[in-house]
């Protein structure tokens, strides 16, 4: 390439022989490479063809894809969409601009993974996994615990140490497995079938710490998806943090944000469980009093029946008939004293209504609501004068000399002049004009007139 660019003597290169031989040289070193980042200023014009920008966060590239490569593309490509372009480095001769001309496009990143997340969680949940009718409540007090987690991660040491806390007496079996990579998706699948199998604890927590969406990959498969759907064993999941979600999460039989999160639905407190088994204790011990009390009471009733056959039982009854007239007698007067007295408090009442005082708080509180009624209706004609000059000003808009503009027409001037041509016959060969548009203006040089006339 030194040969075609060196110029014999003083002989200068043509712009057109410096761009093709730029363009033959980036053809020769770059054959066919493929370049990510994210697209923008997408433009898709009649012709089928589409034109955008390949960025990342300190340069970008400029790109075209023809017509018949586009027609092999599977999905509708938009602004902001992290892609991997397949392409050819090339030259656009006729502006000297440095392109890549591609020939297919993909999703890269989590892109393409949210994608086959969405797709499989439709999926699933036309075919019922993630109905509340096939989940298994957890016991409310499991005799054993199983946990799915790696052995070394952070996640069994959180999980562990809520149980601790909350119920140290339930032991705790783990069936380690990895949580990410390859061989995450067979070994959680194994562990699930295993637990089913021995049947040894009665709920299993699904967990591992937070990452990306690809490292949670293997929670997001369908077959560890209806390996949890199968178990006969109640499965809590507990991956990640609590604004992520997989697949399993939705199929489990109870979701929790984070692994403690999950070993707290996995366990009550032992400390409430104590403080029921108390309170049992008291309600058994009330019983009895209860049981005794009643028993005392019925051999009293039989001894009181004995005694109503004595004879100095009717005197006593006679007795209290007695204190019974004199205290119904006392109640009468006491009554009307009552009677009397809420008389003359409802009498006072009313003479106070009549009071000055009164009327005058009536007549205020009767100022206030005509004093909110009058501010609502200045409210209600100010909205009223605002929407009608709301619709003025929209019709000066619409007869604007920029409203003309925006609309497609142009003004024609000469340069550096305010008048406006309205004619060809206004301008010679060699004239510079300046055309303003809605958005901007041109400069212009008449080359040619013609006159329709």
């Amino acid at each position: 390439m030194e040969n075609a660019l060196s110029t014999s003597g003083d002989q200068p290169l043509t712009v057109s022989q410096l761009n093709r031989s730029a363009k033959q040289l980036l053809n020769e070193h770059f054959m066919h490479l493929r370049v990510e980042g994210e697209l923008s200023n997408l433009s898709q014009p009649a012709s089928g063809h589409i034109y955008f920008s390949l960025k990342d966060s300190r340069a970008q590239v400029r790109c075209a894809m023809f017509k018949g490569q586009r027609r092999k593309l599977k999905f509708a490509v938009s602004d902001g969409l992290q892609v991997i372009v397949s392409a050819q480095v090339s030259l656009y001769e006729p502006r000297g601009d440095y392109q890549l001309i591609v020939d297919n496009i993909q999703e890269s990143g989590d892109g393409a993974l949210q994608k086959a997340f969405d797709q499989l969680k439709q999926k699933l949940h036309k075919e019922g996994l993630f109905d509340d009718q096939h989940k298994y409540p957890p016991p409310v007090l499991p005799t054993q615990i199983g946990i799915i987690t790696s052995s070394t991660g952070a996640a069994l040491h959180d999980i562990r140490t809520v149980l601790q806390r909350r119920f140290p007496a339930i032991p705790v079996i783990v069936y380690p497995t990895q949580v990410q990579g390859e061989k995450a998706t067979q070994e959680i699948i194994h562990a699930i079938q295993m637990a089913n199998d021995r049947n040894e604890v009665d709920v299993l927590i699904l967990a591992r710490g937070g990452g990306s969406l690809e490292d949670l990959w293997c929670f997001n498969e369908e077959r560890v998806a209806r390996a949890i759907f199968s178990s006969e064993l109640p499965i809590i999941s507990g991956i990640g943090h609590e604004v992520d979600f997989t697949i399993a999460d939705f199929v489990a039989d109870l979701r929790a944000p984070t692994p403690s999160a999950a070993a707290e639905h996995a366990v009550p407190l032992q400390h409430d469980w104590l403080q029921h088994f108390m309170q049992r204790e008291q309600f058994l011990h009330q019983l009895m009093l209860k049981r005794f009390e009643l028993g005392k009471k019925s051999l009293d009733w039989l001894q009181h029946r004995l005694k109503q056959n004595h004879p100095g039982q009717q005197l006593q009854r006679n007795a209290q008939r007695l204190d019974e007239l004199e205290n119904r007698l006392t109640g009468h007067w006491k009554h009307r004293f009552l009677r009397d007295t809420a008389r003359l408090q409802q009498s006072h009442s009313q003479l106070m209504l009549l009071t000055p005082v009164t009327r005058l708080k009536q007549q205020q509180q009767s100022l206030a609501f005509l004093e909110q009624r009058i501010l609502q209706a200045l409210r209600n004609k100010l909205k009223i004068l605002n929407r009608k000059q709301h619709a003025i000003m929209q019709t000066l808009h619409a007869v604007s000399p920029l409203a003309t503009l925006k609309r497609g027409y142009a003004i024609v001037c000469p340069l550096q002049s305010d008048t406006i041509i309205k004619s060809s016959s206004e301008l010679a060969v060699d004239d510079l004009t300046e055309t303003r548009f809605g958005n901007g203006s041109v400069i212009s040089q008449i080359k040619e007139i013609k006159d329709e006339n």
